[in-house]
């Protein structure tokens, strides 16, 4: 009730866990857990793989800053412009390109919004659908490699980042390739307009301009692939080369900006390591009352198949996701729900993923999904209209969470491949 409570008052996540802990331990008299708290928060982020996210973070912010982001953007507006609704298969792409590289949803919407709603409103979409678009597209954000969710899942779950890395793939190309089709549809019913088409000479300039961007997402799957690296030594590699491209060959990222970018990396990562220090707590205070196995009893006894839990797990993400910020409900319930899962001889991968995209959709989901409250303000559209424009986006998003759910072979065809 406490936990219920403060979130209703609004309190951050990382407070709530860290509050409701230390009450636990007044009411229950096991004041003495008190003089182990401060270990246990520490011994939570001491992970190796909790290092890639400050450094992905920082590559993110580099490919802004370095004049990368644009250029991946104006490249696929060369390439899709000229079709009916091209800018919207543009928003798709340039999505698809930023996903490679930030690995935020929330990240990408405001960039995103910032950009493509009013050049979309400039054309003669809405600013509704062109809200709409930008942010269902933010959905591949999370899936596409690297990304911050996988590698929080990967250490919660105890398990490899590249292997969740390679298991996003081909998830979030049908994610995107299923918002196309959908804005196909949705093009020849509303009539979109078609940009003037490029020219070889256009595309051939744009195409030279995007070459050196395109290294970056491609060094870091290259390099997980073959196994020059792990996940958290690509995020150093494309960190020292997106600084590269940014000062030295494109001439847009300037020494100076370098300790602004830093310090915003730093708040960024902090708070992470924040939110992953007080769950730790949280998740003790659990596990001393047994609630991870009472759940998993519980679960078990409503059904033995593993079809019918899954189907289960993805109601009970896609609910918990409307009201609770991701990470925060990953680092909660994973714990929790896991060992069950892997009782029902679902591997963790396969369970990472499904995890991942149902709180993904959280984030595009009212009343508290943070990428729609993103996208509303950014592109001065209403909470409401934006509900109601984001509809198809949300059917299309769950169909392709279910296939993904019950055909393990998406997910693990290519960390199979790779082993």
């Amino acid at each position: 009730m406490i936990f219920l409570g403060l979130l209703l008052l609004g309190v951050p996540i990382a407070y709530i866990l860290g509050i409701t802990s230390v009450i636990y331990m007044f009411v229950s008299n096991n004041t003495i857990l008190l003089l182990s708290s401060p270990q246990r928060m520490f011994s939570g982020t001491l992970n190796y793989s909790l290092l890639a996210i400050p450094l992905f973070v920082l590559v993110g912010e580099l490919m802004n800053s370095g004049g990368i982001t644009n250029r991946l953007i104006y490249f696929a507006k060369v390439l899709l412009g000229h079709f009916r609704g091209g800018l919207a298969y543009v928003n798709i792409a340039a999505n698809m390109f930023l996903a490679s590289i930030l690995g935020s949803a929330n990240a990408q919407t405001a960039m995103m919004s910032r950009v493509m709603v009013p050049a979309m409103e400039k054309e003669g979409y809405t600013k509704e659908f062109s809200s709409a678009v930008t942010v269902s597209a933010s959905l591949m954000g999370p899936v596409i490699p690297p990304s911050l969710a996988f590698i929080l899942y990967a250490v919660v779950a105890e398990t490899s980042v590249s292997k969740m890395f390679l298991a996003g793939i081909i998830p979030g190309i049908l994610i995107g390739l299923s918002l196309v089709i959908l804005i196909y549809f949705i093009s020849i019913k509303e009539s979109f307009p078609r940009s003037k088409k490029s020219t070889l000479k256009e595309i051939l300039l744009a195409l030279f301009s995007v070459i050196p961007a395109l290294a970056v997402p491609s060094i870091i799957l290259v390099g997980i692939l073959s196994g020059a690296f792990t996940a958290t030594e690509s995020s150093a590699v494309a960190a020292l080369i997106a600084f590269t491209i940014g000062v030295f060959l494109y001439r847009e990222l300037k020494f100076r900006d370098i300790p602004e970018i830093l310090v915003r990396t730093a708040m960024n990562s902090a708070i992470v390591t924040f939110l992953v220090a007080m769950a730790n707590i949280f998740g003790w205070v659990l596990a001393i009352e047994r609630v991870p196995q009472i759940i998993g009893e519980s679960l078990i006894m409503l059904s033995d198949n593993p079809f019918v839990f899954l189907l289960l797990t993805n109601i009970l993400f896609l609910l918990v996701g409307m009201v609770l910020e991701g990470i925060a409900a990953m680092i909660i319930l994973v714990p929790v729900l896991l060992p069950v899962a892997i009782s029902f001889g679902i591997d963790p991968i396969q369970f990472g993923i499904i995890i991942c995209i149902n709180l993904t959709i959280g984030l595009i989901t009212p009343p508290v999904g943070t990428a729609l409250f993103i996208a509303s303000s950014v592109g001065k559209v209403k909470i409401e209209k934006l509900s109601r424009a984001l509809v198809p986006f949300l059917a299309v998003s769950i169909i392709i969470l279910m296939i993904v759910t019950y055909m393990p072979a998406i997910t693990l065809w290519l960390p199979n491949l790779f082993k």
